[in-house]
């Protein structure tokens, strides 16, 4: 007798953001039916902005009842800049909705408090900082988080230019050698994970394998 596995609906504002959680996807839950939802209009409205507006969560609202219309078990928003949006659509919807981070934030934290935040899109930064806060607080620990943002390097790789993003990432995980971890914000920067590693000497943290874990292990309770 066959077995049905659940659909995962994957949100996603940034093109960049689909490869690594498919990769995450066939190495740790290969059975998992995964369906792509891709409005990297989202990214460009927000920057143009500048914030993210009523407007913004309701387009976020619309998706997730999209999703959920689909017979999606889980869905899992990939862009880190969306936060307070993506707990609107946990808030009216009755199936587990995962912020990209949230796996990955408390991953990190056990490290310790002095977190070096990378990214390569300006507004992931206002959007994880309460995140973050939020984490350490219910841990009882004074945050420290260093923000250090990888200038070029998302444009360096939506043209393929591969080694020059990796190597503008690593440069700004660079900046963070004083923190405890260092955390890539972003999903599209998961494949620099291992020359970040190398350019700060600290353990770096990346969201799609804990993101992954996460949605398994809230579908199997």
């Amino acid at each position: 007798m066959s077995v049905a596995f659940p659909r995962i609906a994957l949100v996603h504002a940034l093109r960049l953001s689909i490869d690594p959680i498919m990769a995450s996807f066939a190495a740790d839950w290969p059975e998992a039916r995964l369906m792509n939802l891709l409005d990297d209009s989202l990214s460009r409205d927000l920057e143009r902005d500048g914030r993210l507006t009523p407007a913004m969560t309701e387009r976020f609202l619309t998706l997730g009842r999209y999703a959920h219309g689909t017979g999606a078990a889980g869905i899992l928003f990939t862009c880190s800049a969306f936060g307070p949006c993506i707990e609107a659509v946990k808030a009216a919807l009755p199936i587990p909705v995962l912020k990209p981070n949230e796996a990955m934030i408390e991953e990190a934290l056990g490290a310790g408090p002095r977190i070096g935040l990378v990214a390569s899109f300006r507004p992931t930064f206002p959007s994880m900082r309460p995140e973050f806060e939020e984490a350490a607080a219910a841990r009882g620990m004074r945050l420290s988080l260093v923000e250090s943002f990888a200038e070029g390097a998302m444009e360096a790789q939506a043209a393929g230019r591969r080694e020059e993003a990796m190597e503008r990432i690593a440069e700004a995980a660079a900046r963070c050698r004083d923190c405890d971890a260092v955390v890539l914000a972003q999903f599209s920067l998961a494949f620099a994970h291992e020359a970040s590693a190398e350019a700060s000497g600290r353990p770096v943290y990346t969201t799609p394998d804990a993101a992954v874990r996460r949605m398994r292990g809230l579908l199997a309770a």
